[in-house]
């Protein structure tokens, strides 16, 4: 499991309607870390309570000496997942990435909404995006801090 974290000040994503063809917000958060969220073959339910632990525990929140050592969930921050199936694009050959290493829909989808349950369930406020759709993510990085998280 990947997942590519940012730390925010806000953030929200949206969603193309299916009915209208218009975006619609799904998800936003106040301060705190947008995570893309990407899944492999090899990921379990076990990958994805470890990835949910490592990211409420993430300490990338300035503490009172402006050092980054403060964690989410001591920072309190908000998250917004999204899943991001091209994390796992692979472009070590030609200029077209290959998805083989990004796992199906079916596989996918239900561990990410784990990540989300098991943030929640550590206390976490958890916004979402909406799987299999398109979407925007709108967010303004604060610092900047990058930062990418493996399981």
């Amino acid at each position: 499991m990947r997942a590519l974290v940012q730390r925010v000040t806000g953030a929200r994503v949206t969603s193309r309607a299916s009915t209208d063809g218009e975006f619609v917000e799904v998800g936003s958060i106040a301060a705190g870390l947008v995570v893309l969220l990407g899944v492999t073959h090899t990921d379990d339910g076990a990958s994805a309570d470890k990835m949910a632990s490592k990211l409420w525990g993430l300490r990338v929140f300035d503490d009172d000496a402006g050092v980054m050592n403060v964690s989410s969930s001591d920072a309190g921050a908000e998250v917004l997942v999204v899943s991001q199936f091209t994390l796992y694009g692979n472009t070590s050959k030609g200029r077209r990435p290959s998805w083989v290493d990004a796992a199906p829909p079916e596989v996918a989808e239900p561990l990410v909404d784990r990540v989300v349950e098991g943030l929640r369930e550590l206390g976490a406020t958890v916004g979402t995006g909406r799987f299999r759709t398109e979407m925007q993510v709108e967010l303004v990085n604060d610092g900047p801090v990058t930062v990418l998280v493996e399981t």
